[in-house]
């Protein structure tokens, strides 16, 4: 019989790019756990006036998510770019819209990781990391973040943190993700993906 596959939600907001890479590095290592799928969503933007209502669907890009994804999935990974050391507004915005699943206990119990990128080095990337854990502990979910025991996140240059996958883009978006930068966000998808596993072992 063919083995059923469990999702793994990766949601993220990028605006250049950059998270977007990370979410999809990400969901190469949650694929490389038998029997764990990659889910990835994006959130749209938002904006102070609205005038056109956003299309169901992104232009480019993977799907906009939906309240469905956080029942049917298995763990959930976060990402967004820093906005002031913070989470940019429309990932807090969704999230804010969670009230419902928050109330019914959707994500508790369920492992998540966050991950971001910045511009510069000491751009906000340890406080943008937390500021997305903080919502998810209150969903009563189980926060896993990069063991030193990866090689990466001890000769990283550039991004990669215990809190979290990164990547440090450049003022003007010119980095390419380095290796560590690979190394640590698959490794975080692996660690996310093979703890989810083992939680359904567990039940």
């Amino acid at each position: 019989m063919p083995q059923t596959m469990s999702d793994i939600l990766i949601l993220y907001y990028s605006r250049t790019g950059h998270t977007a890479q990370l979410a999809r590095l990400i969901a190469r290592g949650v694929e490389e756990v038998p029997g764990m799928r990659s889910r990835l969503r994006q959130v749209p933007p938002v904006a102070p006036v609205t005038e056109v209502a956003q299309p169901p669907e992104p232009e480019e890009g993977a799907p906009y998510v939906t309240k469905q994804d956080l029942h049917e999935c298995v763990g959930l990974a976060l990402g967004s770019p820093t906005r002031f050391g913070n989470m940019a507004a429309p990932l807090k915005h969704f999230l804010d819209t969670t009230g419902a699943e928050w109330a019914s206990g959707t994500l508790v119990g369920k492992p998540a990781a966050v991950f971001t990128a910045t511009s510069t080095m000491h751009g906000g990337q340890e406080s943008t990391l937390l500021s997305m854990a903080l919502p998810l502990l209150h969903h009563g979910m189980l926060l896993l973040g990069i063991p030193y025991t990866e090689p990466a996140l001890s000769h990283t240059q550039s991004g990669g943190t215990p809190y979290g996958a990164s990547h440090v883009s450049g003022s003007k978006g010119e980095n390419a993700i380095s290796e560590h930068e690979r190394e640590l966000a698959r490794a975080l998808g692996r660690r996310l993906a093979d703890t989810a596993r083992k939680l359904a072992v567990s039940v």
